[in-house]
């Protein structure tokens, strides 16, 4: 009996995380990061993971794949450093995650966490009616230097704007 509640929870975890790898490198082209951060125009787009991993080696199963010159790197963290080089900074559930998040405030880096935890990123994947979507949080992305497309805007499942609390 315990095997059988282990098997389907396990792989619910293991779809709403492998969707939500899938989506952290489809986010790239919908971004635009400021001149500085980029050294060359091949440097590579860097999704840094923060404390531990949930996606079980999906996401760095993306390393190398490319937008226009730039490859993906997936980097594992236990806290974040400014000069990581991360443009995408995914914050799990660690003890490492307020410190990384207020880290990473200012700085040109697109936090993703999951919206059950207390502070929210940039990004924030939701569960809705067994779906995993996100909010942006808009505001923020201007405040920190980056732009984000309009289409991944109205992907949204909701969007913080400027002058909205």
């Amino acid at each position: 009996m315990t095997i059988a509640w282990c098997g389907p929870a396990w792989a619910a975890d293991s779809l709403e995380y492998a969707v939500k790898a899938a989506y952290l490198v489809k986010f790239i082209p919908f971004i635009t990061w400021p001149d500085t951060v980029f050294t060359s125009p091949t440097q590579p787009v860097t999704i840094c993971v923060l404390g531990d991993d949930p996606f079980g080696g999906r996401l760095d199963a993306e390393t190398g794949q490319k937008f226009g010159d730039r490859p993906v790197a997936i980097k594992h963290i236990a806290q974040f450093d400014p000069d990581a080089k991360c443009q995408l900074l995914f914050v799990g559930h660690s003890t490492a995650a307020a410190d990384g998040l207020v880290a990473a405030k200012d700085k040109p880096v697109v936090t993703v966490t999951d919206s059950d935890l207390p502070q929210h990123g940039v990004i924030s994947f939701v569960i809705d009616a067994n779906h995993v979507r996100f909010d942006i949080d808009n505001a923020s992305a201007d405040e920190d230097g980056l732009k984000i497309s309009s289409k991944l805007l109205e992907l949204a499942h909701a969007v913080r704007r400027k002058g909205a609390r």
